[in-house]
């Protein structure tokens, strides 16, 4: 009983801690944004946004936790995974899951840009018109769904405890919070910490509306995967950056009930601008490849 009780408290202390998280952020960014573009009104998004983000909410909730929780368990009762082979202080266990756990979802991103089907679910994402820590909540419920069993995978492969699990959802939940905001950071100080983990300027050249740099910038915690591939982008100004993707720019067809229906509908060149051309980035717009543009 009282283990039961425990864990209830621990969810409901990490639930706090994201509720808290989200909205220091949208006061931050409210008193100092980064991007100050708006397409539609804010109000009419925020509410879109978070209403595609309840429903996926509950759909990954019933796909999820009847398997992935009572996986865990398993992996720590049978040792099973990498984890489970050695033995480890509980602090290098939890640690090293989380890396593990953020290097292979830095594989499912790739995966989701790069297969068709599973674009078409990740696109309602990449479909905002603007950027803010709203947009972290913007997946449709089918992708989500669909990620459960890469999650189980993650889990058995790597030995991911209980314990290991929260402390990781915990950190992707605010990474990815932290990463789509809108908040103006010094750009010195977004500079030494886009070395370590992935912030919103470096995250807001993946949303960009050229498909060369959509696929980039694909890390969603630690910025070390982008480096190890190739994928890092940085020498691209904000002021430089259009969001969205060319084929779904209009708002009007980006309602609630359409954004819902968009992975289901007639499939466009999504990259293309509406005269069958695509955009590209002039050099004269772009910084040193090595250096974070404000």
């Amino acid at each position: 009983m009282a283990n039961k009780k425990q864990k209830g408290a621990s969810r409901w202390l990490a639930t706090g801690l994201g509720v808290a998280w989200f909205a220091g952020l949208v006061w931050l960014e409210r008193r100092q944004g980064l991007r100050h573009r708006q397409i539609e009104s804010k109000l009419r998004r925020d509410i879109r946004n978070l209403a595609v983000g309840g429903i996926g909410a509950v759909a990954l909730h019933v796909a999820e936790r009847p398997i992935v929780v009572p996986l865990a368990r398993l992996v720590r009762r049978r040792r099973w995974g990498l984890l489970q082979r050695v033995r480890l202080p509980p602090w290098a266990e939890t640690t090293l899951a989380v890396v593990l756990m953020d290097y292979t979802l830095y594989l499912w991103h790739v995966l989701v840009h790069k297969v068709p089907w599973l674009w078409r679910f990740h696109l309602v994402h990449h479909a905002d018109l603007d950027m803010d820590a709203s947009t972290a909540l913007r997946f449709h419920f089918a992708e989500l769904t669909v990620s459960v069993p890469w999650r189980a995978a993650q889990i058995v492969a790597i030995g991911v405890s209980p314990p290991a699990l929260s402390v990781w959802q915990t950190f992707l939940f605010c990474s990815i919070l932290f990463h789509h905001s809108n908040v103006r950071l010094p750009i010195g100080l977004e500079r030494r910490l886009s070395r370590l983990v992935v912030t919103p300027r470096l995250h807001g050249i993946h949303h960009s509306l050229l498909e060369e740099e959509a696929n980039s910038n694909w890390s969603s915690g630690l910025t070390l995967w982008d480096w190890m591939h190739g994928t890092l982008r940085r020498n691209v100004p904000q002021s430089a950056i259009t969001l969205g993707v060319p084929g779904y720019r209009n708002p009007a067809e980006l309602t609630l009930p359409e954004v819902l229906a968009l992975p289901f509908g007639e499939e466009r060149l999504e990259w293309d601008d509406p005269d069958g051309t695509r955009s590209v980035r002039t050099p004269a717009q772009l910084g040193p490849a090595s250096v974070l543009q404000a």
